[in-house]
């Protein structure tokens, strides 16, 4: 009979994963760990997860149960009634979940995997791999939250966000999948029109066109000697999107730090040109940025796997 009803709640969970289901036993692993260990960050840092995500599933656990069910205090937390109830019920249940949770590991991935990232990340980085990892992985499901905006793991439900920055989020678990490398650009005829560049500095003559999300207009660059420079520039075009920034380059409107991928083929036709190839612009890290080490959809591990393949394969680094 136990059996039978392991096998049910598997089948339940796989069927039901976009109900939340699968929220509900974390979150119940995730208040025992803090009944066990008497405090949201130990429990954290006991499940791999942030404090946040810790205290979210608590606040869950407590919604469900339509009571509180810890009483919190500076020095210790103690059970209300109700939580001493809930503790009983949960043992058993994660109990059954853990016995679960192998055999799932044994199983093709599957479920719904929710990715947040920007157009580009998306177009250049995610689409190219997809056909291959979708026929790879048939019961995986892709929901993807194309936002040029960062937006929030917890309030949006979000497995993990793949973000281009150098300051990940501190409050969660950042995965490095490699670096997104960029190249100064501009068409010929504006280089024509406007005159060559010999040093960084340079730049603060001509029109630059902006990224927006870009939290300081300070484009950096270092050289083959090891120097480094840092120039404030200006331009009359802002936005948050890459492929606009590469159109109106294209179209002789300025100068441009372009990533390397979105750029190379307006530079191998010859609708643009590289500016300052001795300097090269900064790099950033792209990063997977997700809540838990612990509590992972299936196809979580496995497409940031296939990520950082494809960053690889198109940058020649890790």
């Amino acid at each position: 009979m136990i059996e039978f009803l392991k096998q049910e709640m598997l089948s339940f969970i796989k069927r039901a994963d976009q109900g939340g289901v699968m929220d509900r036993v974390i979150a119940a692993q995730v208040y025992l760990r803090i009944c066990e260990l008497g405090s949201l960050s130990a429990a954290a840092r006991a499940l791999g997860m942030s404090r946040p995500m810790v205290s979210r599933y608590l606040e869950q656990m407590e919604s469900w149960a339509g009571a509180r069910l810890i009483h919190r205090s500076t020095r210790r937390l103690t059970l209300t009634p109700a939580g001493e109830k809930v503790l009983l019920k949960t043992r058993g249940l994660t109990r059954i979940a853990d016995e679960i949770a192998g055999e799932r590991q044994r199983a093709d991935p599957s479920g719904t995997l929710r990715v947040a990232c920007a157009h580009f990340t998306a177009m250049q980085l995610i689409s190219p791999l997809l056909p291959d990892f979708l026929a790879r992985y048939p019961l995986l499901r892709l929901e993807l939250d194309i936002n040029n905006h960062p937006v929030s793991l917890i309030g949006e439900r979000i497995d993990v966000a793949i973000r281009i920055t150098d300051n990940p989020d501190a409050g969660a678990i950042a995965r490095r999948l490699g670096m997104c490398r960029s190249l100064l650009c501009a068409a010929p005829r504006w280089m024509r029109q406007h005159g060559p560049l010999t040093t960084p500095d340079d730049l603060q003559r001509h029109n630059c066109l902006l990224y927006s999300h870009f939290a300081s207009q300070h484009w950096q660059f270092s050289d083959a000697q090891g120097r480094e420079a840092s120039v404030a520039v200006n331009g009359n075009l802002s936005a948050g999107i890459s492929s606009l920034l590469l159109e109106a380059a294209v179209a002789g409107c300025g100068i441009a730090m372009l990533p390397e991928l979105e750029a190379r083929g307006a530079i191998a036709s010859g609708t643009l040109e590289v500016v300052l190839p001795e300097w090269t612009p900064k790099a950033l890290s792209v990063y997977g940025i997700y809540l838990s080490r612990d509590y992972q959809p299936d196809g979580l591990p496995l497409f940031l796997d296939a990520l950082q393949r494809r960053l690889g394969e198109e940058t020649g680094h890790g």
